[in-house]
């Protein structure tokens, strides 16, 4: 019943070259610690439900997230967030790109996107 964004983004060694290992700098929304290294990202999940069927249990479940990766400057926020993107690809779909903007109070550049995942029980 959790997202397998984690153990994917740290399957990656490029997510690892750029995020770290030991901690891998990818948290639950509001569980980054203060002042920590960037880039980081943090996901939040929209959405999540069982796929019902007729006459079944549910044989996977479907999570929909927000995953918001920061870092110091514009172009090195889009590069580590291509590398989290390139990891998750391959087993979600990706349903939207946000607008980068500048968080307000770290002066933080931001990017995020929406991904969903389909996960067998």
């Amino acid at each position: 019943m959790i997202p397998p964004i984690f153990q994917l983004a740290f399957a990656s060694a490029e997510v690892k070259a750029a995020f770290g290992s030991n901690p891998l700098r990818v948290y639950p929304f509001g569980s980054a610690p203060q002042g920590v290294a960037k880039p980081y990202a943090v996901w939040r999940l929209y959405a999540g439900s069982p796929e019902n069927y007729l006459g079944n249990l549910p044989d996977m479940d479907r999570y929909v997230l927000q995953v918001d990766v920061y870092d110091s400057t514009p172009p090195a926020v889009i590069a580590a967030a291509r590398k989290l993107r390139d990891a998750l690809e391959p087993h979600a779909h990706i349903l939207a790109y946000r607008a980068g903007d500048t968080d307000p109070e770290t002066g933080d550049a931001r990017y995020s996107f929406d991904i969903e995942f389909f996960t067998s029980r």
